[in-house]
């Protein structure tokens, strides 16, 4: 069972995995602009306001939760390596059992997160208050939303992205078409995205399980015995734990990047947004071999597979390498034509093209990490991403203190290429000994 789940490692089963999630990628932005446009069309700027800050209020919520989708991927790809299809159905009863506690408890504590949110970003009175509405009725949302990462870990990890692909266009077709009839037709204005929202939250997990059927197939997803067997609930917190950990360090990193931004004066902060738009394309674009490195290097390694171990890991970050070096080249030609779509004051395109170089360069600095990242999740190697980590922000912040005096915004984004460099290192030092663990 382990050799099938291994399987011939190809260029077209790294494609396989890949391509869906970079098309689900792609449509994420399109949502957020759907539902920009909706209230829009009220002719009010409070609404859309409203709309956006209740929706990152949730999104970082929700965002704390995202251990979750990456943990359920390496444990349930280990599992399957091994020949251990019973254990794939009790992992992701695991991690539905805690996204739905999760959402749960947000729903509980809603007074107090909300509180929380608005004492930290306060807006008018009337943003904020419409704000509430919108998060009153997403909130019911939290459950479904936090189950679904383990949803979206799962099928990863078993290869079936084209799953993942139906889930997403489905969750954000439905969300499109119910913002278009509550708000224009019906009229229920920010309300009525909200409930658009809740909907299509809500169907996508009934979706999503039954696309993860086959976890239900036998009798493992209700053996509550090994469901709760205390030594694998503690490796699942353990896995969780790391990845978390990484992961503040890693969005603290960015939210400092920002905030440094800011002192350069309106237009430089306006135009690292712009740009930062550039990194997020090439997130889209990598994440699909990382993934496919999470799901396939897990398997080898359950497999005890050393010689599989290392071939996933070369052919996906052989991949990631191939995307990212044309990907620099797309943003070198088309990325002034890109900034002045993004962008209509000429002051921030003057900006923003000054900086420009900085995101050409940023996939090919950047791969490695991100393919590492995909390597080391899939070996649950959590310990080493969690201190791997921990080094690269305390280099990341000497990088700050040492550049970003003497070269301003410069120095900033020289600060964050050091941080990547870092990332890429600090993992490959213990990448020899992840190898080494498939021959234990």
């Amino acid at each position: 069972m382990a050799e099938a789940a291994v399987g011939p490692l190809t260029h077209a089963r790294v494609l396989k995995i890949a391509i869906p999630i970079v098309l689900s990628n792609a449509t994420v932005p399109i949502l957020g602009a759907v539902d920009t446009g909706v209230v829009g069309q009220m002719g009010l700027a409070a609404p859309i306001g409203a709309v956006g800050i209740g929706a990152i209020i949730l999104a970082a919520i929700y965002w704390i939760f995202g251990f979750l989708r990456m943990g359920t991927t390496g444990l349930v790809a280990q599992a399957r390596g091994a020949g251990d299809i019973g254990e794939t159905g009790a992992l992701l009863m695991r991690a539905l059992m805690i996204g739905l506690a999760a959402g749960v408890v947000f729903i509980a504590a809603q007074a107090l997160v909300f509180w929380g949110a608005f004492y930290l970003a306060p807006t008018s009175e009337e943003v904020e208050g419409l704000a509430r509405s919108y998060l009153a009725i997403r909130i019911w949302g939290a459950p479904a939303t936090i189950a679904l990462y383990a949803v979206t870990g799962w099928l990863i990890a078993v290869e079936r992205t084209r799953g993942v692909l139906v889930l997403q266009l489905w969750m954000n077709g439905l969300n499109i078409l119910l913002d278009l009839w509550f708000v224009l037709s019906l009229g229920w204005g920010v309300e009525g995205v909200a409930v658009a929202t809740l909907i299509a939250e809500w169907s996508g997990l009934a979706l999503g399980l039954w696309l993860c059927r086959g976890a239900f197939s036998g009798d493992a997803w209700r053996d509550w015995a090994r469901i709760f067997d205390r030594w694998k609930i503690r490796r699942m917190m353990v896995v969780n734990g790391d990845i978390m950990v990484r992961s503040m360090i890693l969005q603290g990193s960015f939210l400092t990047f920002m905030f440094l931004g800011a002192q350069f004066g309106d237009v430089t902060l306006a135009a690292n947004q712009v740009i930062l738009q550039f990194l997020q394309i090439t997130a889209f674009a990598l994440d699909g071999f990382a993934f496919s490195a999470e799901a396939l290097v897990g398997a080898a390694l359950g497999a005890r597979q050393r010689a599989a171990l290392r071939r996933a890991a070369v052919l996906t970050s052989g991949w990631g390498v191939g995307v990212s070096i044309p990907l620099a080249v797309f943003f070198l030609i088309a990325g002034p034509w890109l900034i002045d779509v993004m962008a209509t004051a000429p002051e921030v395109r003057a900006e923003a093209r000054v900086y420009l170089p900085w995101v050409v360069a940023a996939p090919v600095i950047g791969v490695a990490s991100w393919m590492l990242d995909g390597i080391f999740i899939g070996a649950t190697r959590t310990r080493d991403m969690r201190i791997a980590m921990t080094i690269s922000g305390l280099i990341y912040i000497v990088a700050l203190l040492v550049l970003v005096e003497p070269f301003g915004n410069h120095g900033l984004w020289l600060a964050l290429m050091v941080l990547n460099v870092s990332r890429a290192v600090t993992l490959g030092v213990r990448y020899p000994a992840l190898e080494a663990a498939a021959d234990r």
